[in-house]
């Protein structure tokens, strides 16, 4: 059964690094695979973990719906006051958002935060997980939403507060907080901001940033003779093709 447990966790990664890389068919194979083998193991906080995982792809991939039935489902499976019911949560949070259902994503953060500040602390489940993680989160949700201004503001904290070796999740975040500032006007801001992901996807290769980066590009295109605007595009362009 210890086997079977590294073997569920085997896919399960795999299944992230096939998202990192832009292979959607095998991150959801993946994934699959790591849910069906935790049945078997019987572990309950490894079958809510992957759900969450499942959760967040479906989120990351455009089926809201789909995510929020995932998350509804490893809130369930969870252990009450384990960090694994927080995670779900947040990903029922921002599926709330995504749907436009604005005050049930509120709602549902609150309820992260609360849950959180009574968790267990122990376990490797959800360790990374605390305060300015739930802000982060809240803050795409925000930007989904509507509310540029306060999302591009809460990035800016997070960003500031993220350590110098989590690269990939930085370019994420940079990527963003540029659309964030966009959404409010101020293309020169995000372009700048933009220009430093571009940076990191190209050092990284992860197409969860070049994703991000190609939204960014969508919404700067319209200003291109704003300060930056130009030179962003041009640096995009030196590492992907996308078009003019």
């Amino acid at each position: 059964m210890q086997l079977l447990a590294l073997e569920t966790r085997y896919e399960e990664l795999a299944g992230w690094f096939a998202q990192d890389i832009g292979d959607e068919r095998s991150a959801h194979g993946h994934t699959a695979k790591a849910l069906d083998a935790s049945h078997i193991t019987g572990d309950s906080d490894l079958t809510a973990y992957i759900l969450a995982r499942k959760a967040q792809l479906a989120l990351d991939t455009g089926h809201p719906a789909d995510a929020f039935g995932l998350a509804t489902a490893a809130r369930r499976t969870a252990r009450p006051g384990s960090r694994l019911e927080v995670i779900a949560v947040l990903h029922e949070a921002h599926a709330h958002a995504v749907l436009g259902e604005g005050r049930e994503a509120h709602r549902a953060y609150e309820t992260a935060l609360a849950l959180l500040g009574r968790a267990d602390s122990d376990g490797v489940w959800g360790s990374w997980l605390d305060t300015a993680y739930v802000n982060t989160a809240r803050a795409r949700s925000l930007a989904a939403l509507g509310a540029y201004e306060q999302a591009a503001a809460d990035f800016d904290n997070a960003i500031a507060m993220l350590p110098p070796a989590y690269r990939r999740d930085r370019g994420v975040y940079l990527a963003r907080t540029a659309r964030a500032h966009a959404g409010t006007g101020n293309m020169s801001l995000a372009a700048r901001i933009g220009a430093q992901a571009v940076g990191i996807a190209a050092e990284t290769g992860s197409a969860r940033i070049f994703h991000q980066l190609d939204h960014l590009d969508q919404a700067l295109a319209p200003a291109s003779g704003e300060d930056g605007v130009a030179e962003f595009r041009a640096s995009l362009d030196r590492i992907v093709l996308h078009p003019a």
